[in-house]
């Protein structure tokens, strides 16, 4: 039986974690062209980022080095947006100056948190280790 703190549990599983990031990716867009969020360019990077590492990993071969590669720039283009406009809130914090948005569920600091975790974690599973088959996990 697999656990939730095993690697294995969603090294194994990649297509069906590409494919709740390309659903993570389109509501988010969703809300955006409905006029739910404000625009926002930051927002609009980290959202399309994570919807092309759904889409690397539901290719037949998600560990084909060309994919990784492709994984790891497109995931260091969006880590790097998310830190970024994390830092901004962060550097509100310092100066004293920091609010949530009304609205929590769309306050930029907690989704560029969010975003930066989500966006690690999928380019981490692009290079993890393909699960090694077993009698257990054939079942």
């Amino acid at each position: 039986m697999q656990h939730l703190f095993d690697l294995e549990t969603y090294s194994s599983r990649l297509r069906l974690i590409g494919f709740i990031a390309i659903a993570i990716s389109i509501v988010a867009w969703w809300s955006d062209l409905s006029g739910a969020v404000y625009v926002c360019p930051y927002c609009r990077t980290q959202r399309t980022v994570i919807g092309l590492l759904g889409v690397l990993l539901i290719m037949p071969n998600p560990r084909h080095w060309i994919l990784r590669y492709i994984g790891a720039v497109v995931g260091f283009l969006g880590a790097v947006v998310a830190s970024m406009q994390h830092f901004n809130g962060w550097k509100k914090i310092s100066a004293g100056t920091f609010e949530f948005n009304e609205r929590i569920y769309i306050d930029s600091f907690l989704l560029s948190g969010c975003a930066l975790f989500i966006i690690t974690a999928l380019v981490c599973l692009l290079y993890s280790k393909e699960p090694v088959k077993t009698e257990e996990t054939e079942d």
